[in-house]
């Protein structure tokens, strides 16, 4: 594997320097906003609706650069949002499962690089709240609030559990873990189909359960293949394991991976909003393709040598594709990549519909695969 970080560290290096470079100047505008997606090239920003499911991607890339830098500017701005974001925590009220998310990449960020007591708290009190959003008769976490959702899980979901075995670690205590266990094992059993393609909404009954439906969600039907649910699964799956151990969510982590680079290599490695949906559809999304790499990267750390190669290769070929063919290394949009899409049919006036365009996370997830490259390959900046 180091040989082939070897190779391409041409690409790692110059890669990273044009993000550092871009960085610093959005970051001179953005400062401690809560950006999603550009308009006429410029981020917009989410404050008005706080409890946006996006808002800390921002503060995720400042903490990275702050890691990178030691730039101080990044470190304030990051726990200035990490502070406004108190008001969503003890607000409750909207307050839904991507509280992993959002408290991950602020709060926890924050804790592990400045063992700041308050983040913490912070991270903690958002992991009780995921906690109590599982199901104990259905052995899942409700996804959404609302009159209707009670059964529904959604794909996404890995990614918000490692929220949970962050939390026992750090408290010693094992019910954050069993809970994160449970969903996940809900989640390989429901969600994950013989082809390593996955749904990305089941909806249970909540009294007993039992799966009723899969309906279609942000991709182009019930039964097709959203790139991005793909993603979620290959890098969620593959943080289960390094969380747990269980070797089932290692082996569904590289089936679902094998499925992903089979639809990807068919694409240019610029993954399709859908891999099944219809073949004259324009649509793209890059942050599948970002969050993927991250999987991938996450899978080759976690094989024997003999295997880590098809993983990091697999890497490589969709960020070089994403470098080449998504990236705005220019002042035309803040954004890093372009070619991001929310949903396959989500428009008309939804303020979150973004077709072909920019999305934070996608930026995030970009941003986070070199860094973790960066550190296997021994870089220090």
């Amino acid at each position: 594997m180091q040989g082939l970080l070897t190779e391409n560290n041409r690409f790692i290096e110059d890669t990273w320097k044009r993000i550092v470079d871009k960085v610093a100047v959005t970051s001179a505008r953005i400062k401690d906003g809560m950006p999603y997606t550009t308009h006429g090239g410029i981020y917009d920003d989410w404050q008005d609706n706080a409890s946006w499911w996006t808002n800390t991607f921002w503060t995720g890339m400042l903490w990275q650069m702050y890691a990178a830098t030691k730039d101080e500017t990044y470190r304030h701005y990051a726990q200035s949002i990490e502070e406004k974001m108190d008001a969503v925590l003890h607000g409750y009220d909207g307050l839904h499962h991507d509280v992993g998310f959002m408290w991950l990449l602020s709060s926890v960020m924050n804790y592990e690089a400045t063992g700041e007591q308050r983040a913490r708290r912070r991270a903690m009190l958002a992991a009780n709240v995921l906690a109590g959003r599982m199901n104990i008769a259905g052995g899942y976490i409700r996804a959404w609030n609302g009159a209707g959702n009670e059964g529904w899980a959604i794909i996404d979901c890995m990614m918000n559990i490692p929220l949970l075995f962050w939390a026992s670690e750090q408290s010693k205590d094992e019910r954050f873990k069993h809970i994160g266990l449970l969903h996940a094992d809900k989640t390989l059993r429901h969600f994950v189909r013989e082809d390593g393609s996955v749904n990305h909404i089941v909806a249970f009954d909540p009294q007993s359960g039992e799966a009723l439906d899969t309906p279609g969600g942000q991709g182009c039907e019930s039964g097709s293949s959203w790139t991005r649910g793909q993603s979620w699964a290959i890098y969620g799956f593959a943080q289960a394991y390094h969380w747990t151990g269980k070797s089932d969510y290692l082996h569904a982590a590289k089936r679902i991976a094998h499925y992903f680079l089979t639809g990807a290599a068919m694409n240019g490695y610029v993954p399709p909003c859908d891999f099944r949906q219809p073949a004259d559809s324009p649509l793209l999304d890059s942050s599948a393709g970002a969050i993927a790499a991250c999987g991938l990267i996450e899978i080759a750390k976690a094989v024997p040598e003999p295997e880590r190669r098809l993983y990091l290769q697999g890497a490589f070929a969709i960020l070089k594709a994403l470098a080449e063919k998504c990236a705005v290394w220019d002042s035309s949009d803040e954004c890093l990549l372009t070619n991001g899409t929310s949903a396959f049919h989500r428009g008309g006036n939804d303020r979150a519909a973004v077709a072909n365009g920019a999305l934070i996370y996608g930026d995030y997830y970009f941003v986070e695969a070199f860094a973790k490259l960066r550190a296997m390959a021994g870089t220090r900046s």
